[in-house]
């Protein structure tokens, strides 16, 4: 039997309070702080947030599934809210020297199911002519100037521990748009300290360069590999590392 709180009494307004939690955390998944898409904290950390038992969690969890805007599946639930991620100032960018979406310019993500390149295969451990998930990224000014182009392959450890990257699988067609932003947030928040390695090279007889970025786990196993190419005759590249503070 689940155990019963104080909290877990009846307001004076007959409201249960089930529907109580639900409706706050509806508004926590309107105004972004649970992320659209995203697994949602597990009962005991919402049951610790809303100062409630687990049942109160469960019962408010099935009232938004109810209505259609929490979701679950053998990985948990997540919020089915339309509406664009809350980014995190301190987050490196997905994929690497991905520039700010400027209106008038133009800004395009796919993700397909396919083989991946055999340089990335290799850097990947996946065995030649098997499928994987494939990023890829452009954009350019309005006028087509400083194109930037990227290609993204991610490892079988990075589809098994990172569900927001799995749940591409089925309906990457290369077809719809997909950025994956907050790419690295969901690594994080998986559990994945991540290391990244940058190498940058001149393309031979063009005005543009090329960053490849490999990162891997504290296992040291590969979970990324972009191969970025931007035309570098006008604007430098810049690069932004946050690192969070120890403790």
């Amino acid at each position: 039997m689940a155990r019963t709180t104080p909290h877990d009494h009846p307001t004076a307004d007959d409201q249960p309070l089930y529907g109580r939690v639900a409706t706050q955390l509806l508004g926590e998944l309107h105004d972004g702080t649970i992320p659209p898409g995203e697994r949602l904290p597990g009962e005991r950390q919402l049951a610790e947030h809303f100062q409630v038992s687990r049942e109160t969690v469960r019962q408010a969890l099935e009232v938004l599934r109810r209505d259609g805007l929490v979701a679950t599946d053998r990985r948990g639930s997540h919020a089915t809210l339309a509406g664009q991620p809350v980014e995190t100032p301190s987050s490196l960018t997905f994929p690497v020297g991905a520039r700010s979406t400027d209106p008038t310019g133009f800004d395009r993500a796919t993700v397909t199911w396919e083989t991946p390149p055999p340089d990335h295969a290799e850097a990947l451990g996946i065995a030649p002519h098997r499928p994987t998930l494939v990023h890829r990224y452009a954009s350019a000014a309005a006028d087509g100037s400083g194109l930037r182009t990227a290609v993204t392959s991610f490892s079988a450890v990075a589809l098994a521990e990172v569900e927001e990257l799995a749940r591409y699988r089925d309906r990457a067609d290369g077809s719809a748009a997909a950025q994956l932003r907050r790419t690295y947030d969901w690594m994080r928040r998986a559990g994945l300290t991540l290391h990244h390695r940058d190498a940058i090279t001149q393309v031979a007889n063009a005005p543009s360069v090329r960053v490849t970025r490999r990162v891997h786990d504290q296992y040291a196993r590969p979970l990324e590999i972009t191969d970025l190419v931007v035309e570098a005759q006008q604007d430098p590249l810049i690069y932004e590392f946050t690192l969070p503070a120890a403790g």
